[in-house]
């Protein structure tokens, strides 16, 4: 397989159009935390290895549990994962398997219930944008470095 090249090395607009997701995030409400729970847990859907590496790393920077992540796979079978967490996980879940079965009414509901419209809005916007990036890696061959 020859190389593949990046987005930003063949087209830099487009590589602004993703950080534009990066810019309304950064300038939301998001917690930091909540922002790198949802980057992984995509990422593990997903397959990204690249953004699994990358976003583990940046949750341990900011202070998260290493316990944590090593459960995030199987979030429910856990009780180290608080209800705004656990509501955030399942709407992760649902909206990057959307094709599966859409977004539940349950898990939606319960996101707006917990988390609030706002927020939920945010969430969503993370979930959209990780699962973008994770396109975008694993369509250009990104490997963790």
């Amino acid at each position: 397989m020859a190389k593949r090249k990046f987005l930003r090395d063949v087209d830099p607009k487009a590589f602004d159009v993703m950080l534009g997701f990066e810019n309304y995030l950064a300038k939301s409400s998001l917690n930091r935390i909540h922002a790198e729970l949802i980057k992984i847990r995509v990422s593990q859907i997903n397959g990204c290895a690249y953004c699994i590496d990358k976003h583990i790393q940046d949750a341990l920077k900011i202070g998260e549990e290493p316990r944590r992540i090593f459960v995030l796979s199987a979030w429910r079978e856990t009780p180290f994962f608080s209800p705004e967490e656990r509501a955030i996980l399942a709407l992760t879940e649902e909206m990057t398997l959307i094709s599966q079965h859409g977004v539940s009414d349950n898990v939606y509901d319960a996101a707006i219930n917990i988390l609030g419209q706002q927020y939920t809005t945010e969430v969503m916007m993370g979930i959209i944008a990780m699962n973008a990036w994770n396109r975008v890696g694993i369509a250009t061959g990104r490997k963790p470095q």
